[in-house]
């Protein structure tokens, strides 16, 4: 038996081998239950600075990538133990098998560990977004959102020139300084997509708008439904869905109605000349009774102007910020009301009825004889 365990295959002993093929089926068999341990322990620190968080939600988000990272991480552990066989190790377009299986090695490594830390960046954005949704103001809701995409962006980055360093052996400092140069061109190409990341962080400290929040944005009317990194996504009042660049977000004037402190409304009347000044004395002071409304906050009624076709009463008045549907539901009743007074005083709108006298030729010479 010790003979057996004794032999050397491809450079490595057979126990050798066995050694490393027990650890890797014993951490692939175990990883999950070590997975949960570690996950535990992390989870006992974080919860000393979130006492909100919830158990089983953590070990949903970690143990599945912590898992795959361990086993990762013990399973090329113990590989690099064995010798690479010098026989198995020929070039390839200047590259040793050798050197193609240690790349391919760090880069699962990499991987894996990079995962592991963008479902963590999800459980903190989960608890942030929690704790946002307590508090009324929707701006936090968002912002959770935008820096968790920008720390992933930022994770990806990382990852990459991580990948180059280890896996590839790319001095990083000559691809900074080669980025460097190349980045001051792609800077000035990309100019526009510079200008709306930096806009958004603008949206997001200026807070002009809040997602929920309907806007006004040149002729487009809508609901805000996500600020990303580059644009504004709004859905119009015609249930489209348009996306504004960030930074003509920030550079045209923007119309927040959902900040709107009150609803305004004008009633316009143009009452016929044959009203005497006593019924329009009762017009204006039944407008005002009609204006008296519990949902109207504030009201003006006046006799605005006498032109040579009719007498122009107005009624302006201001509801609270209510919804456009109540809105609409108290426009319409003043709109009734103020038929019904009209009815009850007997006044005609300007132009309601109209005399209109036929002129027969001789009838016509006549006329113009006389």
């Amino acid at each position: 038996m010790n003979e057996f365990l004794g032999q050397v295959w491809l450079g490595n002993t057979v126990q050798s081998y066995l050694v490393v093929i027990a650890i890797i089926l014993f951490i692939l068999l175990v990883k999950r239950y070590i997975a949960r341990y570690v996950a535990g322990l992390i989870y006992i620190l974080v919860h000393r600075i979130w006492k909100d968080i919830d158990k089983p939600t953590f070990k949903t988000l970690v143990v599945k990538p912590l898992g795959f990272f361990l086993a990762v991480l013990v399973s090329l552990t113990t590989l690099y133990r064995l010798h690479f066989p010098e026989d198995l190790n020929i070039d390839i377009y200047r590259v040793t098998v050798k050197q193609l299986v240690h790349s391919f090695g760090s880069l699962i490594l990499i991987i894996s560990f990079f995962r592991l830390l963008v479902r963590m960046i999800d459980f903190i954005a989960m608890i942030l977004h929690i704790k946002a949704s307590r508090t009324h103001d929707t701006t936090d809701d968002q912002l959770v959102v935008f820096f968790k995409d920008f720390f992933k962006v930022l994770l990806g980055i990382i990852g990459l020139l991580m990948v180059l360093k280890f896996a590839f052996g790319i001095n990083i400092g000559n691809v900074l300084t080669g980025l460097s140069i190349v980045g001051a061109a792609v800077a000035l190409s990309l100019r526009e997509s510079l200008e709306n990341l930096i806009a958004s962080f603008i949206i997001f400290f200026d807070r002009p708008f809040s997602t929920g929040d309907v806007v006004k944005v040149n002729t487009f009317t809508g609901t805000v439904e996500k600020i990303g990194l580059r644009s504004t996504r709004i859905r119009t009042d015609q249930k489209t869905y348009i996306s504004v660049p960030n930074k003509q977000m920030v550079d045209t004037i923007i119309d927040n109605l959902s900040m709107r402190t009150q609803r305004r409304a004008d009633l316009r009347l143009e009452v016929g000349l044959s009203t005497s000044s006593a019924d329009l004395d009762k017009l204006l002071e039944g407008l005002r009774s009609i204006a008296s409304r519990k949902e109207i906050e504030s009201a003006t009624v006046l006799l605005n102007d006498i032109t040579s076709s009719s007498f122009l009463v107005t009624l302006e008045y201001y509801t609270g910020p209510v919804t456009m549907a109540e809105f609409n539901k108290v426009k319409q009743e003043v709109n009734f009301s103020s038929l019904r007074l009209l009815e009850s005083l007997g006044i005609q709108i300007a132009g309601a009825s109209t005399d209109i006298k036929l002129v027969g030729p001789e009838k016509a010479q006549q006329n113009a004889g006389g």
